[in-house]
């Protein structure tokens, strides 16, 4: 279990001894710097593979040079010594990248019609070749294996990404195509053991009901038209993560808390949109949908929303806004038992959200409303505080 504590107070408490706690320290300093060192060298890679890609603007050119970059990485990696492997492997993710990349931008660029059908299959194939080799063997480090994996299967999930829009694909088919680019997000980022690729799953899994985000002048917006749906759709994947995460070793579960807690940061977006604009439940999915879905007119579509609104489940503001305060207290109060910290403090941020957005869009003139809120929060805090004394009671 990872925990934060403070190993001078353990050591005047006698818990550890000087020794121990500078190993402690020492351990952790060495994961900062080497979390350090890895992101440095991840954005030296991509800088320098796009730099040249666009820098030589020339096929043959990026051709030549990714080959040459890549068959001297490989050599620097099978003679040259450990002081060396680091300009090894970024040779190596150099030249593969220019490769890889300079394929793509000019398949895109000058055979669009066939690009989809290209990068489909040969993604699949680069990835599954890592894949197996990584299983079976590696040729080289598993850090350069691992980096040209998500290569390939950033080309393969482009090209379906590319022939959904080449043919005009809506529902559900594109749903289906979102799940299985979360599940092969995840699935990578397990396979290289690399949670950030990991939590990259949950933005597919999320726009499956076209959650999303939306960026203009001066603002950047989170969207959810189906806030109810889309939380129960997190929800078990929560329960499912947490569920998972304990029972799996480390190595496996720390992939699962982190989509967990992602899951949960969206679940709460989702929470915050309904308790300021409620949810008809439905409305994009078996409703009207939207504007946009070849209506002809505006009166089309306002007759078709009204009449399926008359008959729909609608969740007012209000109701959301008890609902989700209601959960994040006992979200705080079950991870602060578990020892779950990222969701602990994902709530803890979220409460405060909820708090000063309901404040200021609510209760902005309602004084008795803080009156209220605030002696109910005292009895409650003593509630809790009594149910775990209750709970350590019985463990012990």
């Amino acid at each position: 279990m990872h925990a934060i504590a403070d190993t001078t107070a353990l050591v005047e408490d006698g818990v550890l001894t000087p020794d121990q706690a500078r190993s402690i320290e020492a351990r952790s300093r060495e994961v900062m710097v080497s979390l350090a060192v890895n992101a440095i060298l991840c954005f030296g890679i991509i800088a320098a593979t796009a730099g040249f890609i666009f820098w030589l603007a020339d096929p043959l050119a990026v051709a030549v040079t990714g080959i040459l970059m890549l068959g001297g990485g490989l050599a620097v990696l099978a003679r040259g010594g450990e002081m060396l492997r680091i300009f090894g492997n970024s040779a190596t993710l150099i030249g593969a990248g220019m490769l890889m990349g300079g394929a793509g931008i000019e398949l895109v660029d000058k055979y669009e019609d066939i690009v989809g059908w290209v990068m489909l299959p040969a993604g699949a194939l680069v990835a599954l070749t890592c894949t197996w080799r990584w299983r079976h063997g590696a040729w080289s480090a598993g850090f350069v294996l691992g980096a040209i994996l998500l290569m390939g299967l950033a080309m393969h999930l482009a090209g379906i990404e590319l022939l959904l829009q080449q043919y005009g694909i809506g529902s559900p088919l594109r749903n289906l195509a979102l799940l299985y680019y979360a599940a092969a997000l995840a699935l990578a980022g397990w396979q290289v053991d690399v949670r950030f690729v990991t939590a990259l799953a949950i933005a597919p899994f999320a726009q499956m009901l076209e959650t999303g985000t939306s960026y203009f002048h001066a603002a950047y917006v989170f969207y959810s038209p189906e806030s109810t749906l889309t939380i129960l759709q997190i929800v078990l994947l929560v329960v499912l993560c947490v569920w998972g995460a304990a029972r799996l070793a480390e190595r496996d579960a720390r992939h699962l808390r982190i989509l967990a807690i992602l899951g949960f940061v969206v679940a709460n977006l989702c929470a915050l949109v309904g308790s300021l604009w409620g949810d008809v439940v439905g409305e994009t999915v078996w409703g009207p949908g939207r504007y946009s879905d070849s209506y002809e007119d505006w009166e089309a579509y306002s007759a078709a929303r009204d009449a399926f609104r008359d008959s729909a489940l609608f969740i007012s503001e209000s109701v959301y806004s008890v609902l989700w305060a209601a959960v994040l207290a006992v979200v705080i109060f079950w991870a602060a038992q578990r020892h779950q910290r990222g969701l602990f403090n994902a709530a803890l941020t979220f409460a405060a959200i909820h708090g000063y957005t309901q404040m200021f869009e609510s209760f902005a003139d309602e004084p008795l409303a803080y009156v209220i809120g605030g002696l109910t929060a005292i009895p409650l805090a003593w509630g809790l505080w009594r149910l775990n004394q209750w709970m350590a009671a019985k463990q012990a």
